[in-house]
């Protein structure tokens, strides 16, 4: 665990560690310069042997690529009611970069080294395809978000001859800062003499505001007896100075928390609104509870 310590305050605020996206897929993001235009020849069920294109700002296009770099979803509802959407995926272990994916199959069932394809929409989709799709341009920033996409692709319904042909272009803004959040202990606190419960506190920073919920265990042992409790609070957090957090730990059991040592664990958990994710960090420090009328 990398820490830093803030002089004074007898604690140090350990770093943060990033949370994992549920099902590893980031949210979608509005695509804000991008085009995807795609036709099919004659007896492709999926465009009807038509031409479409649409082109963000006219037409809503949206990207979500996954935390493993190795999804890319693009999404578009037309401004005439058409919706379509396009999913490219590397073979099962690797991510999506640059260059030519031959022998894709249908996406979510392809297999071992079968790179994924699927285009489909206005209410068709191929029960089976065979297909090939060539990335000249792909840049990834945190937690999935697509900066730039450069594809096109070729697919074939049931094994026919007639195929879809389309492209793929995005461009979006460099990626939010993430969420960096930070979370010490002070070595000092306090065991109330008339409620029994220890009352712990500390320090939170983040590099961009977030509500930041602090939780953890309190653990003391006196005369072989094991006193434990647990502790939650929420403090808003902006850049800057790091904020104090405080909280009372009430003991599960009928023996009262006393003046003395105590172990303090510590985890602070804020919500990265830019990409969807909870992030985390945590500490652990021996504390001394002082003993206070209350």
């Amino acid at each position: 665990m990398v820490a830093r310590t803030v002089a004074g305050l007898g604690l140090t605020l350990a770093l943060a560690t990033s949370g994992v996206l549920a099902a590893g897929v980031a949210h979608a993001q509005p695509v804000t310069e991008g085009t995807v235009a795609f036709s099919g020849d004659a007896g492709d069920y999926i465009s009807g042997g038509e031409s479409y294109a649409y082109s963000a700002g006219q037409d809503v296009i949206q990207v979500t690529g996954s935390a493993a770099r190795s999804l890319v979803d693009v999404s578009v509802s037309g401004t005439n009611g058409d919706w379509w959407s396009l999913s490219l995926a590397a073979p099962a272990g690797r991510q999506l970069t640059a260059g030519t994916y031959e022998g894709a199959t249908r996406y979510p069932f392809n297999g071992g080294n079968a790179p994924g394809l699927s285009h489909s929409g206005n209410g068709r989709g191929c029960n089976e395809l065979t297909g090939s799709f060539t990335i000249s341009k792909i840049t990834w920033g945190p937690n999935g978000y697509v900066e730039a996409l450069d594809a096109a692709y070729e697919q074939h319904c049931e094994g026919g001859e007639p195929a879809l042909r389309g492209e793929v272009h995005i461009t979006n803004p460099a990626p939010p800062t993430e969420l960096s959040l930070g979370v010490g202990v002070s070595v000092e606190g306090r065991a109330g003499a008339l409620n029994g419960r220890a009352t712990v506190h500390g320090k939170v920073s983040c590099n961009k505001p977030t509500e930041v919920d602090v939780s953890g265990l309190v653990t003391q042992v006196k005369r072989k007896v094991l006193i434990r409790g647990p502790y939650s609070t929420r403090v808003s957090c902006v850049p800057g100075a790091p904020v104090t957090w405080s909280a009372e730990a009430d003991p599960t059991g009928t023996t009262p928390f006393q003046a003395g040592d105590v172990e303090v664990k510590a985890t602070a958990a804020g919500y990265d609104a830019d990409y969807q994710v909870t992030v985390t960090a945590s500490d652990i420090a021996a504390v001394h509870l002082t003993k206070v009328k209350k």
